[in-house]
């Protein structure tokens, strides 16, 4: 008779536990939230880029340098082409 009655207690308590609690639940419904607001800053981060400037880097025998550069901003353009003088010190074309 004990026996049964521990069974019986054994297998009400591992029911009971088998269950999600709630807090857990709680947790569940707000990681979705945060997902989606990493989401947004991913996409806030990515309308920051730099504007694409396109170098044509080229050496000649004697160890010059020159460059054609290319790109729809052109104070990016002048930035980079003032950077590449004094780096390799060459003329640009």
């Amino acid at each position: 008779m004990k026996m049964l009655l521990a069974i019986c207690v054994l297998l009400a308590i591992t029911l009971a536990c088998d269950g999600n609690p709630s807090s857990s639940q709680g947790k569940s419904e707000s990681l979705p939230i945060q997902k989606v607001t990493i989401e947004k800053e991913k996409i806030q981060k990515e309308e920051h880029l730099p504007p694409e400037v396109k170098i044509k880097l080229k050496r000649d025998g004697k160890d010059n340098y020159s460059w054609e550069l290319s790109g729809s901003d052109v104070n990016e353009v002048l930035k980079i082409n003032e950077k590449l003088r004094k780096q390799l010190g060459g003329e640009h074309k």
